[in-house]
């Protein structure tokens, strides 16, 4: 509902009380009188109707600019209102994998909260075909993901993250500065089970390889163990290396097999503000501007 400040700046910008009254749907009594209101709070006529229109008398043009000011201040008040009334108490549900969750989400959600308090989150698990499910469906507001997965939905590519390899300490392919796929594949090989979208499995099926799999994880701390064991050997984001103590070796792979980091949406506009605020904020995160797509 517009005020009787708000109503006064449109009949000077439109010159016309018929064109105020049509455009925001009241009657042109109704703006007379809202006009009428004014001129009686101040004491004052404020406007003259005369044949080219409506004009403002020198009182009126001495008020107009702190009118103006009321009417924006107005405004501003309703936007932050209703963006409050989007976040207060808000659920933000997100579809996620482990590396995303682990090392990502954290310290942003934790940022968010600082700006809006009572803003909640509820995290949902999963490999990329069960977060492209989630967001089908509408159980999350939105997803993280890789390109490759996200067909037919909206997506943003944030983040491109190094896949490394890794060997027990004494692995005769330890003593290499790189290693290749081919060397790779020819080892007893300990897979991430991604389901369909299995990053390493799609860098081996484009060299025209096929590995060794021997095991079967969820867990990439799991594989880290069994590396550390001399069980085999495998490729996994180099994030999950960064503070890890196990006994094992860490390569380059001569490919340079990368994963995309992505966040992907059933449709934007219907997207509920809070999710939509937090994922801006969170690609607006430094460490995402500089990344080459």
């Amino acid at each position: 509902m517009i005020s009787k400040y708000g109503i006064f700046c449109k009949v000077i910008e439109c010159g016309s009380f018929t064109k105020v009254a049509e455009e925001i749907s009241y009657s042109q009594s109704a703006i007379s009188q809202s006009v009428k209101s004014l001129e009686q709070e101040l004491g004052t006529t404020l406007v003259t109707r005369e044949k080219g229109g409506i004009r403002l008398t020198r009182d009126g043009q001495g008020y107009f600019p702190y009118l103006q000011e009321i009417y924006n201040a107005e405004q501003s008040l309703e936007r932050k209102h209703s963006e409050m009334q989007g976040l207060e108490n808000s659920l933000i549900r997100i579809g996620t994998y482990t590396s995303i969750s682990r090392y990502y989400l954290p310290l942003v959600m934790k940022a968010f909260k600082e700006k809006y308090p009572t803003v909640k989150f509820e995290l949902h698990q999963g490999d990329y075909q069960d977060i492209i499910q989630q967001v089908k469906n509408r159980q999350v507001d939105f997803g993280f993901t890789t390109p490759s997965a996200a067909s037919g939905l909206p997506i943003k590519t944030f983040y491109k993250q190094e896949l490394v390899a890794i060997l027990p300490a004494d692995h005769p392919l330890a003593e290499k500065k790189t290693v290749t796929l081919a060397d790779l594949a020819t080892e007893p090989f300990i897979i991430d089970d991604e389901g369909k979208f299995s990053l390493p499995l799609h860098f081996f099926s484009e060299a025209g390889l096929t590995p060794n799999i021997e095991f079967h994880l969820y867990d990439n701390n799991s594989i880290i163990i069994m590396v550390e064991q001399g069980l085999g050997v495998s490729i996994i984001d180099r994030v999950f290396l960064a503070n890890t103590s196990a006994n094992i070796v860490i390569r380059e792979i001569e490919e340079k097999p990368t994963r995309l980091l992505s966040a992907c949406w059933h449709n934007w506009d219907t997207m509920p503000i809070a999710a939509r605020k937090f994922l801006k904020f969170f690609l607006s995160q430094p460490e995402f501007q500089d990344t080459p797509k």
